[in-house]
């Protein structure tokens, strides 16, 4: 609900804000402002809402969290009105609009605050009327910087209301400022918290799914040897007799006869390769899968405890800005680069996951002086990190770049490697090679291990390991 023009008269007929200096301004939100007011003795937080159906003005008790990002109309407030005292404050009519005279003299500023629910705003005037600035810029009403504001009372009969009778003690600002905080909008307590538990429940399904796959994956990786071990059966039985699908043989690892699926339309060497190669893969698959379950489940753990933080929080204010950063984070932005790409220090990484975005990267995203790493003697990912004018790449960067390179190339399951590094300007494409194949020239070398730590923190900023 939005508070009537007798409510709002009550609200301010309780105040004692005539006198006060304000202190300090803090805009939690696109829709909320709150001016911390004092005078000797008397300590006031105003909040103005102007959210449709939730419009109002009151003092209240409840902490108000700074938003995450500095919002324009706040810091327009503090360079105009912060430090000024409340000259008056007063309802024009039964209009539901209530202007405060900021200041004196040349430095006098008019605050507005309409609140109409679907027409709120609060917009800032010079004393002729001329708009500093709105919290709401509507070029089609004028109101915006350099337009003009002058409100007038009266017009038609002002409608009959009533002060609606609101539970608990106190002033009529306490009971409001109670009713709002719990139930009294999409503000309230009980709707901000479903809406959270709503988020928790996309995200649990979300995390339970993947966590299915990757726990299918590791059963999968689980016997590597197996694989080597029937690549061994066929190679020790080139001849063996086959019915097109399988080849029967004795099974001299573990005993007995073993069915062993081939692909007809390869020889029984070449399946027996085939079978190494998947030997090989399900090692690799296997590192990566556990390291994947590890953090996911971390990710769970953290999320049932952000959960359980939440439900105990009272305060709506931090709840509604919890979800304002959740709801930030999960927007999908648009793509700048092809692969991977995570911001570390300051330093622009970009991955490369195939030879095709190794090519992509090389053409359309990299320039000369950006740094250029590649795991030695291991097909794999490029990594470029983008260079900064007049900076150095540190270490730490270097490091982490020759880690990702190694860890995205064939010599993964190695624990360690060399990895060489140049500039991109140093790297010539191989004529008539295959797509993304370069040659580096002034290479240096760069001896890296995989830190599993490190390489988690990596994959968290890449968004493998999110919130």
């Amino acid at each position: 609900m939005s508070l009537n023009w007798r409510e709002i008269e009550v609200v301010l007929s309780e105040l004692d804000l005539v006198g006060a200096q304000i202190q300090k301004i803090i805009q939690p939100s696109y829709d909320t402002l709150v001016l911390s007011c004092y005078k000797p003795g008397v300590a006031t937080e105003l909040l103005f809402c102007v959210a449709h159906g939730a419009c109002r003005l009151h003092a209240t008790t409840t902490l108000v969290p700074k938003a995450e990002k500095p919002q324009r109309f706040m810091e327009l407030l503090r360079a105009q009105v912060r430090g000024a005292r409340i000259e008056s404050i007063e309802q024009l009519g039964s209009e539901r609009i209530v202007r405060m005279r900021i200041g004196h003299d040349d430095g006098e500023r008019l605050l507005y605050a309409r609140l109409w629910s679907g027409a709120a705003n609060i917009i800032l005037c010079k004393p002729d009327g001329t708009i500093v600035d709105a919290l709401a810029r509507k070029p089609s009403k004028g109101e915006l910087s350099g337009g003009h504001y002058a409100p007038v009372a009266g017009g038609a009969p002002p409608r009959e209301f009533v002060v609606r009778e609101l539970p608990g003690d106190g002033s009529f600002n306490t009971r409001i400022d109670a009713y709002y905080a719990e139930h009294g909008s999409e503000l309230s307590r009980v709707a901000l918290l479903e809406r959270a538990r709503k988020y928790f429940m996309q995200k649990r399904e979300q995390l339970d799914t993947r966590l299915a796959a990757l726990e299918k994956a590791a059963a999968e990786y689980a016997d590597a040897d197996r694989y080597r071990e029937l690549g061994d059966i066929l190679m020790a039985n080139p001849v063996a007799a086959s019915d097109g699908k399988t080849v029967s043989a004795d099974d001299f690892y573990r005993g007995g006869e073993v069915l062993i699926r081939i692909d007809p339309t390869r020889s029984i060497i070449e399946n027996a390769r085939t079978y190494y190669e998947k030997s090989k893969k399900a090692k690799s698959g296997a590192i990566e899968t556990v390291a994947e379950l590890e953090e996911l489940k971390l990710s769970i753990d953290v999320l049932e405890a952000d959960r359980t933080k939440l439900e105990a929080t009272e305060n709506p204010y931090t709840i509604r800005a919890w979800l304002a950063r959740r709801r930030t984070s999960t927007l999908e932005a648009p793509k700048r680069f092809p692969g991977l790409s995570l911001e570390r220090s300051g330093w622009l990484i970009l991955i490369g996951r195939s030879a095709t975005e190794n090519d992509v990267l090389l053409r359309r995203h990299v320039r000369g002086n950006d740094l250029w790493f590649h795991a030695r003697d291991y097909s794999g990912s490029y990594v470029f990190v983008k260079n900064k004018a007049g900076k150095t790449v540190p270490l730490e960067i270097m490091l982490d770049s020759g880690m990702l390179a190694l860890y995205y190339s064939k010599g993964r399951s190695s624990g360690a490697g060399d990895i060489y590094y140049t500039q991109a300007k140093y790297l010539r494409r191989a004529k008539n090679g295959p797509r993304g194949l370069v040659i580096p020239t002034q290479e240096k070398n760069l001896r890296v291990k995989i830190d599993d730590a490190r390489i988690r923190e990596l994959r968290r900023l890449i968004g493998k390991d999110e919130d």
